[in-house]
This record gives structure tokens, C-alpha cells and sequence, in this order.
């Protein structure tokens, strides 16, 4: 049997068009689970080589159910990401007028996405929050709600017609999606990477968190995502998500892991990978002063002065 990828599932889910980009997917089993938490549990029992879920948008930021689930439980780690332009469609059982939709599901992702649309449209149909968006096309298909947002292609898959199509309160909306394993060594640079992180302050005080992101800012690293997620310890314990740019065998971010590592309660490393966003040839130019070459140099000099030679 070949190895496994989970997924957000069912069938005909963002996720899974999104996954089936990978070329690595072409020669695993892809097996849809009901929500994120059950496919990365998959990874961490063994029943599944990696998971792939989705970690972000561009219209509301962070997944939170995915944020949490790697903050929290035996560690994971990130090797891939695939960015995917997102539109929704309204999905409705053959013969449904616009006029008929009083219940509307999709994942909760998707809300943001369609809110003014639906304002405009059918704005006294009721919300209901699903698993993932081709679940709610599945219930409506059941009977349980009258239309989905999902995408036009999960409409064969489940019986339904597109009443609408090209839905989407923002031009140009994104959706990033992971590959998540078990902790290993990170694939090689590329020079177009990102690196992962969790980190959780020692205790609350003035400009702590100014401290922790002076760790990137000095080293002239650049920050690509900041989320605050609480956790679970009282009302203003927070740990805080991060996304920087490089890779964790660059010295200055391995250098900013290393401070953040001396002065936080706790670092959780979620990995360095490809960034989807960027070909090598369009990464920004190095801040002054943080190319490997100078840090060496830099530690060259410490020895010196260590040794009497100026």
C-alpha cells in the first residue's frame, strides 16, 4: 500500500484541490478526515505520513483551529506549503430558487469571504457553521441545509447545482494550506524559505513582547505572520504564533531562535520550508549586517578579542 496524506475532508474540499497540486500527492493514498484536529491526530498515532490543512487566509489571518492544534499535543512539523486563490459558489439542491434559501452552511473560514455578499443577497438566510465546505455540501445534498458555499466543483460530487459562482467579498482572496509530519530534520534551504515558531512568554510586563520580537527585528529578520492564541490558563496568558522569513540553518535566524529560546518560557519550532509566495530571484535584499558571511566574520572577531588579537 502506498504511504498516506489525511486531509480535510470529504471529498471536494479547498484542501484536497489544493493538496492534489503537491506532486508528491500523485503517488500517496489521500484520505479525507471530518475535521483538522483528526487529520493531524492521524500523523501523530502513525496512521498517516503527513496531514494537509489549512493554516491561513488573506481576508481573516490564522486558522485558529489549526493554530491551536499545533500549538497544543505532541509536536509536528511543517515541510510544505501551497497557496490557492479562493471563490466560492452557492450550492443548492436542483430546482432551488434564490428566493427558497433560508439556511446557508459552509466552514467557518468561508463567512468572512461571503458576509457582504450575502447581505446583499439573502440576507435573512440563517448561518450554519460545517466541518469544511464540502461537508456543507453534503448536508445540503442531504436535505439538513438549503445552500452551501463551496467550491463549483464539489457540486457533481454531490448532487447540486451552482445557483451562483465567483463569490468573494475580496479581490484576489488566498488560502495557505500546510503539509504537516512528525518532526524531522528540515529539508535543505532553498533561499526562499520560511520558518515556523510558538512561543510563550515567561510572565506579563511592560514591553515583553516588544523583547521577544526584537529578537527578528535586530538580526534584520523579516516577521510574515504574528497571531496571538490564549492558552488555556486565565484570561491574558497568551502564546504567540510567528512566521519569519529564512530558514533556521541561516545564522540570524538561528541566532533569533537562540535568544528567544534564553529568555521564553518555552519555544515550540514548527519547522523551516518553501515559501509558496516568492521564487528565490524575488526575496528581498538582506538587511545590512545579517548575511551568514558577516556573522561569521562577526564571531571571527569576538575569538580574536577573546585571544588578544585586535
Amino acid at each position: 500500500m502506498p504511504a498516506s496524506y489525511a486531509y480535510l475532508g470529504p471529498e471536494g474540499t479547498f484542501t484536497e484541490v489544493a493538496l492534489r497540486t503537491l506532486p508528491e500527492a500523485a503517488t500517496r493514498e489521500l484520505i479525507p478526515y471530518v475535521s483538522v484536529q483528526s487529520a493531524l491526530d492521524a500523523v501523530r498515532t502513525g496512521e498517516a505520513e503527513a496531514a494537509f490543512v489549512p493554516i491561513e487566509n488573506s481576508v481573516e489571518g490564522g486558522i485558529t483551529t489549526t493554530l491551536d492544534e499545533l500549538v497544543a499535543g505532541a509536536p509536528l512539523m511543517i515541510y510544505r506549503e501551497v497557496l490557492l486563490s479562493i471563490t466560492f459558489a452557492l450550492l443548492v439542491r436542483p430546482g432551488t430558487k434564490i428566493s427558497d434559501i433560508k439556511t446557508v452552511s459552509a466552514h467557518p473560514a468561508a463567512q468572512p469571504q461571503v458576509r457582504n455578499w450575502m447581505k446583499a443577497n439573502i440576507p435573512d438566510a440563517l448561518w450554519e457553521s460545517a466541518a469544511s465546505n464540502a461537508d456543507a455540501a453534503r448536508l445540503v445534498q442531504e436535505g439538513q441545509y438549503d445552500a452551501a458555499f463551496a467550491g463549483e466543483f464539489a457540486a457533481a460530487r454531490y448532487g447540486l447545482e451552482a445557483l451562483e459562482t465567483e463569490i468573494h467579498d475580496a479581490e484576489n482572496a488566498q488560502t495557505r494550506f500546510v503539509l504537516v509530519g512528525r518532526p524531522a530534520r528540515p529539508a535543505a534551504p532553498t533561499g526562499a524559505d520560511k520558518t515556523s515558531v510558538v512561543i510563550w512568554q515567561r510572565d506579563d510586563h511592560p514591553g515583553g513582547l516588544r523583547d521577544l520580537l526584537g529578537e527578528f527585528a535586530t538580526r534584520g529578520i523579516n516577521m510574515m505572520l504574528l497571531q496571538s492564541r490564549p492558552t488555556g490558563a486565565g484570561i491574558g496568558n497568551y502564546c504567540f504564533c510567528i512566521d519569519a522569513e529564512g530558514h533556521i540553518s541561516d545564522r540570524r535566524v538561528a541566532e533569533a531562535l537562540s535568544g528567544l529560546k534564553r529568555i521564553c518560557l518555552q519555544v515550540r519550532f514548527l519547522g523551516s520550508y518553501p515559501r509558496a509566495d516568492v521564487r528565490v530571484d524575488g526575496v528581498r535584499p538582506l538587511f545590512p549586517g545579517t548575511s551568514d558571511e558577516e556573522f561569521l566574520a562577526a564571531a571571527d572577531w569576538v575569538t580574536h578579542c577573546q585571544d588578544g588579537r585586535f
